[in-house]
């Protein structure tokens, strides 16, 4: 197996890891996260990062508004031993309260030296310890460019993101390997739009892993579509999430799915948070975008496509393991169901671009 790629899927050997390359970091550290908890992972991140910080190297954290919404006291002593800390879109109290603290930075990266990147699903708290999760350790200077890049347009813009800035929304390329921005966009949605495309050319074999599954109807369509022609398309998500209103929706399109002759699996030993998507065992994403209304339409995302074999069979392995403790959707139940849970579905359906 070449070791320049690494797949994640227990977030504590994940977590020890990424310490270890924080420790022996001898140049520069960029970090980019949606959540950077409170709690002991949190505590070992920041501990692990002034440390760096007082012997001299760069070190850059860029952290969300809302989803590390703690209190500064936490992110004090980062300031004072010189860590370059911003702070995305934070929280704003007006009457446009929601509209304006919707768009959300949700990536979540880092990179050690301008040379080793990890991208994935896995925010830095301690109760994602239980969680399954999907993340890639590379180690790859001319790659962890491309991540470099992003990054650097990331914190140089975090306090005014611009919908027209074409070269921060442009993909990067690196032999075969595409790295996609997504900004938020109604219209323009870079992420989903590569996956409407790999699910078109796929011929033999789709999996999708994701905690939440919302995906609109031209999607839906596209992996029905994708069944009548020959393809086994497998879609993996938990059968309870941490945000239970996105799974009663999620479940409103899940019979439609059924019918179409996707297989539809629910992870049953704790919460899966990964975010994987394979083709015919040829090309994969690993990303930290959900495959959803919101990740596709509101949030800045990152996607790592490729077709490094490598990754692939790590991959396979992994979605093989995951697999070992779903259980099939009872579309009988389903279409049974209680009048009371169509009500819900319903009355959450409007709200399925917010989740």
């Amino acid at each position: 197996m070449d070791n320049k790629y690494k797949v994640y899927n227990d977030n504590l050997v994940l977590f020890n890891d990424m310490i270890k390359d924080i420790e022996q970091a001898t140049r520069s550290i960029a970090l980019e996260t949606f959540r950077f908890g409170t709690g002991s992972i949190g505590e070992r991140f920041r501990l692990a990062l002034i440390e760096k910080a007082r012997q001299g190297i760069k070190v850059k954290v860029l952290i969300d508004g809302w989803g590390s919404n703690s209190d500064i006291a936490f992110y004090e002593p980062l300031l004072e031993f010189g860590v370059e800390l911003r702070v995305y879109k934070k929280i704003k109290l007006a009457r446009t309260y929601f509209i304006k603290n919707h768009c959300r930075n949700h990536r979540k990266i880092l990179i050690i030296d301008n040379h080793i990147t990890y991208i994935g699903s896995a925010n830095l708290t301690a109760y994602s310890i239980s969680w399954r999760e999907l993340n890639l350790r590379i180690d790859d200077a001319d790659l962890t460019k491309l991540f470099r890049y992003s990054f650097n347009e990331s914190f140089r813009t975090y306090d005014k993101y611009k919908l027209s800035n074409k070269s921060y929304k442009r993909n990067q390329y690196y032999n075969s390997w595409v790295l996609v921005q997504d900004v938020p966009n109604p219209y323009h949605q870079a992420i989903k739009k590569y996956y409407q495309d790999l699910i078109d050319k796929a011929t033999s074999e789709i999996v999708i892993e994701s905690p939440y599954f919302l995906p609109g109807h031209r999607l839906r369509k596209k992996l029905c579509d994708a069944v009548a022609r020959g393809v086994k398309v497998t879609v993996i998500i938990p059968f309870h999430s941490d945000v239970r209103i996105a799974d009663i929706v999620c479940r409103k399109f899940l019979g439609e799915l059924c019918e179409g002759g996707v297989d539809i699996r629910f992870y049953q030993i704790g919460n899966l948070h990964s975010k994987g998507f394979m083709v015919d065992e040829r090309l994969f994403s690993i990303s930290s975008a959900n495959f959803d209304y919101r990740s596709f339409r509101y949030q800045y995302e990152l996607a790592l496509i490729g077709e490094e074999q490598s990754v692939i069979e790590q991959l396979k392995e992994h979605f093989e393991t995951t697999l070992k403790y779903t259980n099939a959707f009872d579309y009988e139940s389903w279409k049974n169901r209680s009048g009371v849970d169509k009500m819900f579905e319903w009355l959450l359906l409007p709200f399925r671009y917010l989740m």
